[in-house]
């Protein structure tokens, strides 16, 4: 029990990095209709820009942690922000009109250009860094010796989630961005005429899904200690997972759905084999979608006619 009660946790830690990433997918596809393919290789560069924030601020002798931390996650999410609007301004705004297929096809493309250009600038090999943030909590000892541990980065990631999360769902509920957000989502047209910018309020969608995923990035830079010019396309894949699995289009399916597939990794390779805890969790999401096309909190599509 004490050995399943650690990769619970193990596993609410990882999920809740993939439900931020989730969640610029499901903010996207929500108001445009598309699904971004470029948002992993945002999460891959928020990563990096703050692993060299983190490197700079170090290099100036700045050593005050809850700073630096601070620092890096504000020119982290404003950075990999400007990036977000410069994908949808190349990648997506020229083709809006085009048939579906062009802005998928556009956003692979700009995919395969951001991961190049990592791999070009930054270099193929993974960069590591020292523990930033150490210490913990012991919750629990067994009676066989097997000791149940929070780390105090796992509760940073946790309550950064949290902590986004209601803000990101007042947000829209309660700002006229919101209601913009929530008005181009149902109808761009009719939007438009009575007086929504759409054009700026899907590049503010572009700008927040990916100052979300930069958060991502960093604290994917914590928990693990290292960065690859690689990582943007797995993580992107299971984040893009967890939002059909929770209901693309759905921002409180996003995060469920990358909880479930954080304990269902983390657990999978736990009891069984860490080889094919990704075919486990594509498995249930066949599963899922048999029974439950629009996925878990997903609302099926009503066309007026």
């Amino acid at each position: 029990m004490d050995y399943f009660a650690q990769q619970l946790i193990n596993g609410l830690v990882l999920g809740s990095i993939y439900g931020l990433i989730a969640i610029g997918y499901t903010m996207v596809y929500g108001i445009v209709g598309m699904i971004n393919f470029a948002h992993g290789d945002i999460f891959m560069i928020g990563g990096f820009i703050a692993l060299i924030t983190f490197l700079i601020l170090v290099s100036f002798g700045l050593t005050a942690v809850p700073l630096i931390l601070l620092v890096v996650l504000l020119v982290s999410m404003a950075i990999t922000a400007l990036y977000g609007w410069t994908v949808e301004r190349i990648a997506y705004r020229p083709l809006r009109h085009s048939f579906r297929l062009a802005p998928m096809l556009s956003a692979i493309g700009m995919s395969f250009v951001l991961t190049n250009y990592s791999q070009v600038a930054q270099g193929a090999r993974v960069k590591p860094v020292p523990p930033i943030i150490t210490g913990g909590y012991t919750l629990h000892e067994g009676a066989e010796g097997f000791v149940v541990q929070l780390s105090n980065v796992q509760i940073i990631v946790v309550i950064t989630t949290v902590v986004l999360l209601a803000l990101f769902t007042w947000l829209v509920s309660r700002t006229r961005l919101g209601r913009d957000m929530r008005a181009c989502e149902q109808d761009q047209t009719m939007a438009s005429l009575l007086g929504v910018d759409v054009d700026r309020t899907i590049s503010m969608t572009f700008v927040i899904g990916a100052a979300l995923a930069a958060v991502a990035g960093m604290m994917y830079l914590l928990y693990y200690g290292l960065v690859d010019f690689f990582m943007g396309f797995v993580a992107g894949i299971k984040a893009f997972t967890a939002a059909v699995l929770g209901g693309i289009g759905s921002l409180p399916g996003a995060m469920l759905g990358g909880l479930l597939i954080g304990l269902i990794e983390t657990l999978w390779s736990a009891y069984f084999s860490v080889e094919y805890k990704d075919v486990a969790a594509f498995s249930i999401l066949i599963v899922v979608l048999i029974f439950l096309p629009t996925g878990l909190l997903g609302r099926p599509e009503v066309e007026k006619v």
